[in-house]
C-alpha cells in the first residue's frame, strides 16, 4: 500500500474561507492600519502644532480622492476592530459561544462597524 502525499497543515487550497477565519484576518488587517492611521495621527498633531500654514499644508493632502480613501479606511479600521474586541470579550466570559451566536455576531459586527463608519463620515463631513 502507498501511502497517500497529504498535506502536513490545513491550508488555504484546502479550507474555504468562512466567516470566522475572514473576521479573523480583517482584525489583524484593521489593527495593522490602525497602527499606520496612529503615525499619521502624531504627525497632524505635530503639523496643527506647528502653526496654520503647517496645519493647512497638510489638509491639503486629507481632502484629495485619496486622503478620503485612508481616513475612510481609518475610521472603519477603527469600529471594526472596536466592535470585534467587544464580540472578543463576550467570548472571554464564556457568552456567545455557539455556532448560531458566532455568527450572528460575526455579522452583527460587519454591520455596526460599516453604520458607525458612516455616521462618523457624514458627521465629520468627509463624505
Amino acid at each position: 500500500m502507498v501511502p497517500v502525499k497529504r498535506p502536513l497543515s490545513p491550508h488555504l487550497q484546502v479550507y474555504k474561507p468562512q466567516l470566522t477565519s475572514i473576521l479573523s484576518i480583517t482584525h489583524r488587517g484593521t489593527g495593522v492600519l490602525l497602527s499606520l492611521g496612529a503615525l499619521l495621527l502624531a504627525y497632524w498633531l505635530v503639523k496643527l502644532a506647528a502653526g496654520e500654514a503647517a496645519f493647512n499644508q497638510l489638509q491639503q493632502y486629507t481632502t484629495t480622492w485619496y486622503g478620503k480613501i485612508f481616513l475612510t479606511g481609518f475610521v472603519f479600521s477603527f469600529y471594526f476592530h472596536l466592535t470585534n474586541g467587544i464580540r472578543h470579550l463576550f467570548w472571554d466570559i464564556g457568552m456567545g459561544l455557539s455556532i448560531t451566536n458566532t455568527y450572528k455576531s460575526g455579522y452583527a459586527v460587519i454591520i455596526a462597524s460599516i453604520a458607525l463608519t458612516l455616521v462618523a463620515l457624514i458627521l465629520g463631513d468627509i463624505i
